[in-house]
């Protein structure tokens, strides 16, 4: 029989669907979810599609491999990736009928998608310089792999990007015999560009460290010269290139571009700050929380509302920080889940191009407590996630609407309503924010009331290879 092992984080989304399809497998006995800490339900919704689950007490993809073939109670092992739902109906069949049939001692396999970027560009490359009997391999970064416990226990697991290409090549080295199978066709999206530089460098640290490591290594100092080289000067006519294209930089409003929320400084100067702290409290829904608060404003006039934005001042060098962006032909906005009108004057104010918010309904200079939500803040099929209401989409139709992409948008944002933003955006920026997990999928973390950081391009190119937007 079969134990299948899936390294997990924050896959709460597919993480049932795989497990079941496994676990539907008349072949597979065992399905162990080694979870990387996450902090969605990932492990709740494994155990209850009928996982065995793990807590891996170090994270990292290759630790949590080796845990899970430690755990695991068969001898044939299949590891699944735990973000890929639906896999081909054959998948596991594919992969363990060539070790159940003694053909070879570890398959490796592929599907019909384009190989990707970090593959064509990085591994391939690589591995025709070092290792030249594994190039032919059509994905060698493929993380649906099958393989004989009793080898794969004598192997060393890297961590993260690096773990897949490095088995390769232990099994290679071992004289395993490895065969590679098609599964089928996986629709497994691209990853975002903004960490195609992490992956390429951990690619290129696996195959370069294990072609270094042997006592006789495969590479003298003057072939890692010429590809270090080669990479250098890659690198500098990308980042010219990078320079010449047209970007967008979408501030958030409150508690970012403002010092302070609009919504609370209303609910002070009006007296309904407990009204709106229980309507926090118990709405969870976004667009229902929404309105209800708009409920709030009902009888009050534009004109004091607008005084009520003009006495929250702006971050200090917000006015000029944009208007340096905006020489150098950038597209400058904000995207806000306040009101329309209140991000105007924002964006008035600021010297923006742009702004978007939700519209507060007015009859005769006052509020009517009625609001509408644009279209462009809800779901549709080409979302990037699965939240009924997000400012993503918001991104995603501004971003059209001026020829750019949304990997070249730079988000800046301090809430959780932002964090799909500035994790789906090119480069994405928690500001002076407490959110631990903000700070977690942002790409740079200012804690300081100040946009000037923003204009330093250096903060924005990391290592060689690992290539970022410059504003």
């Amino acid at each position: 029989m079969v134990t299948v092992i899936i390294p997990a984080l924050n896959e709460q989304d597919t993480i049932a669907g795989v497990v079941k399809f496994c676990c539907s497998d008349p072949l597979v006995s065992e399905v162990i979810v080694v979870d990387d800490e996450s902090t969605d339900a990932t492990r709740e919704y494994a155990a209850a599609a009928g996982a065995r689950v793990i807590v891996s007490k170090v994270r990292g993809k290759g630790t949590s491999m080796k845990e899970g073939a430690s755990a695991s109670c068969n001898q044939i092992l299949v590891f699944l990736d735990a973000d890929i739902n639906p896999y081909p109906k054959s998948t596991i069949a594919r992969l363990v009928t060539p070790l159940m049939e003694n053909e070879c001692d570890f398959v490796k396999g592929t599907f019909a998608r384009n190989a990707g970027r970090v593959t064509e560009l990085v591994a391939k490359p690589l591995l025709k310089i070092f290792y030249p009997e594994l190039s032919v391999f059509q994905q060698p970064l493929s993380g649906m792999i099958a393989g004989k416990k009793k080898i794969l226990e004598k192997i060393v697991f890297l961590d993260d990007y690096g773990v897949d290409v490095g088995i390769l090549i232990d099994m290679f080295m071992m004289q395993a015999r490895i065969k590679e199978v098609n599964i089928g066709y996986i629709d497994n999206k691209s990853k975002p560009w903004r960490m195609l530089g992490a992956m390429s460098a951990e690619v290129a640290r696996a195959i370069i460290k294990k072609a270094t490591s042997r006592k006789e290594p495969l590479v003298n100092l003057e072939e890692l010269g010429s590809v270090n080289e080669i990479s250098v000067q890659m690198e500098k006519v990308m980042k010219e290139e990078m320079r010449s294209l047209r970007k967008m930089i979408v501030f958030d409003m409150d508690n970012t571009l403002l010092q302070g929320r609009f919504i609370d400084t209303c609910a002070k100067r009006f007296s309904f700050e407990d009204k709106l702290a229980q309507l926090r409290k118990t709405e969870s829904d976004p667009a229902v929380l929404t309105k209800r608060v708009a409920e709030l404003l009902r009888g009050i006039s534009m004109g004091e509302l607008l005084q009520v934005v003009a006495s929250i001042p702006l971050v200090d060098d917000a006015a000029d920080v944009i208007e340096e962006m905006r020489l150098k032909g950038n597209v400058v906005g904000i995207i806000s889940d306040s009101y329309q009108f209140v991000a105007d004057y924002v964006k008035n104010k600021a010297g923006a191009d742009f702004a978007i918010g939700n519209h507060l309904e007015f009859f005769e200079g006052a509020a009517t407590g009625e609001v509408t939500i644009p279209s462009w803040f809800y779901y549709s099929m080409h979302s990037k996630c699965s939240h009924g209401l997000c400012k993503t989409n918001a991104l995603m139709h501004i971003a059209h609407k001026f020829g750019i992409s949304i990997e070249n948008c730079m988000v800046i944002g301090d809430g959780e309503n932002d964090k799909c933003m500035i994790k789906e955006a090119g480069m994405g920026v928690a500001f002076c924010t407490e959110n631990t997990l903000l700070k977690k999928v942002a790409d740079k973390v200012i804690d300081k009331p100040s946009f000037s950081e923003l204009l330093d391009c250096r903060n924005f190119y990391v290592k060689p290879g690992t290539l970022k937007i410059a504003v």
